[in-house]
């Protein structure tokens, strides 16, 4: 790590202390929230966090739901005084009257998550907090509109100039590893040779962003793996018996699996940041890399096609490519953005889709999924910022000469309507 990150670790990195006899233990957990909104001493104040912040983590999830509902009800926004200090600052507008009005806008759950910030190490509690809420919530409006207070502090708590960029390689701390195992969402790790086998090869690189008051904890992690040309499966991909390729003889580094680590920073997005970080460096690296490239799933294919009643075949690669290519340039969900939500993260970050495979991922769950079929998404760093544009402004699906070929197959490649044949 740089001199920047070192300090920034030594000023975040707090330990979660948890006392061990408490003057609070009698009084709700309601009542040392409202206590903590109106307490003015720094001590008092980090003593009542702190007995928050441990007593909710030890509540079952009926009492977890009643508190986040108290949260979201008697700490809300007044909507009287919100519009009578809106008319105020619509008539005078002024340093005075907008001051009124941004507070009045602001519910008073937004400072108390704050104030429980205070306590060394509440960070980490806080993301355990919002998926807890993320889980219970779901389909309450009100737990919901909670949930943007807690997505409006992480965003800013969580922005890029706070993220640490780390190596993870086999020397790594083993808690380290362990977590890297643990949260691998693509293609699972089965064993510690298997980790090694990512790991530990000159053609093998792994990546992770951590935050400073977060240390062991990442929060997202990229594994990247370095070629001579774009593989077209996954199985050759991590193939136990491969001979690993001398890094400056590659000219691609293929980015295989993303793996958000963390539930409680649903929607807070860090991946874009981390590919096009990870892109620069290993640019830097190593000179001979011209081509960034993932090998991506496409995991709501088969659900897509089964939706629209058109029948696949695994056994026909052509028609596969076919009918994956017409699905990630023409299939779309709310607001006009890709149906598919790996599409949608690849695109929005500003890559193209560059090549489909079939028989790409022949596991168990590669074939639910997608029938095997994988996509690469191309990172081309003189265009990245061009095609986010496109995307962004106009829903523009920027694709490559050969996917754009299959998709305008799809017709002759469709079978009539039934069910799948493989």
């Amino acid at each position: 790590m740089t001199l920047l990150a070192d300090l920034l670790s030594t000023v975040f990195e707090r330990r979660y202390r948890r006392p061990g006899t408490s003057a609070f233990d009698g009084r709700p957990l309601t009542e040392l929230a409202n206590a903590l909104m109106g307490s003015a001493g720094e001590t008092s104040g980090l003593a009542l966090a702190e007995e928050i912040l441990n007593r909710f983590d030890a509540l079952e999830d009926a009492d977890k739901l009643a508190f986040f509902q108290y949260l979201a009800t008697a700490m809300n926004i007044d909507p009287e005084a919100v519009r009578t200090s809106l008319d105020e600052y619509e008539r005078a507008p002024s340093k005075a009257t907008y001051r009124s009005f941004a507070a009045a806008s602001e519910p008073p759950r937004q400072e108390l998550i704050r104030r429980l910030n205070r306590v060394p190490g509440a960070t980490g509690a806080l993301v355990k907090m919002r998926a807890d809420l993320l889980r219970l919530g779901s389909g309450e409006p009100e737990l919901q509109a909670l949930d943007l207070d807690f997505r409006h502090l992480f965003a800013s708590w969580f922005n890029r100039g706070f993220l640490v960029l780390r190596p993870i390689n086999w020397e790594s701390p083993a808690h380290i590893l362990e977590k890297i195992i643990a949260y691998e969402a693509v293609h699972a790790i089965d064993s510690w040779d298997d980790l090694r086998r990512r790991l530990e090869p000159t053609d093998r690189r792994c990546f992770a962003f951590f935050h400073p008051s977060m240390p062991d904890e990442p929060l997202i992690f990229v594994e990247v793996a370095l070629n001579s040309g774009i593989p077209g499966s996954v199985q050759a991909l991590l193939a136990e018996d491969r001979s690993p390729l001398p890094a400056e003889q590659a000219d691609t580094a293929l980015f295989y699996s993303i793996s958000n680590c963390q539930a409680g920073l649903a929607s807070i997005s860090f991946g874009n940041s981390l590919i096009k970080q990870v892109a620069s460096d290993l640019a830097t690296e190593l000179s001979g890399l011209k081509t960034f490239v993932t090998l991506s799933p496409i995991p709501n294919l088969t659900k897509w096609l089964s939706q629209e009643g058109i029948a696949w075949n695994t056994d026909q690669p052509t028609q596969m490519k076919a009918l994956a290519a017409h699905y990630l340039l023409n299939a779309k969900g709310r607001g006009g953005v890709p149906y598919d939500p790996v599409a949608r993260f690849h695109l929005g970050n500003g890559a193209l889709v560059h090549m489909v495979h079939a028989d790409a991922d022949i596991s168990e769950n590669g074939r639910a999924q997608s029938g095997g079929t994988m996509v690469n998404y191309l990172y081309d760093l003189n265009r990245i910022a061009q095609n986010h544009e496109d995307f962004a402004t106009t829903r523009s699906i920027n694709a490559s000469s050969e996917v754009k070929t299959l998709a305008a197959s799809f017709p002759s490649a469709q079978h009539k309507k039934g069910k799948p044949d493989g």
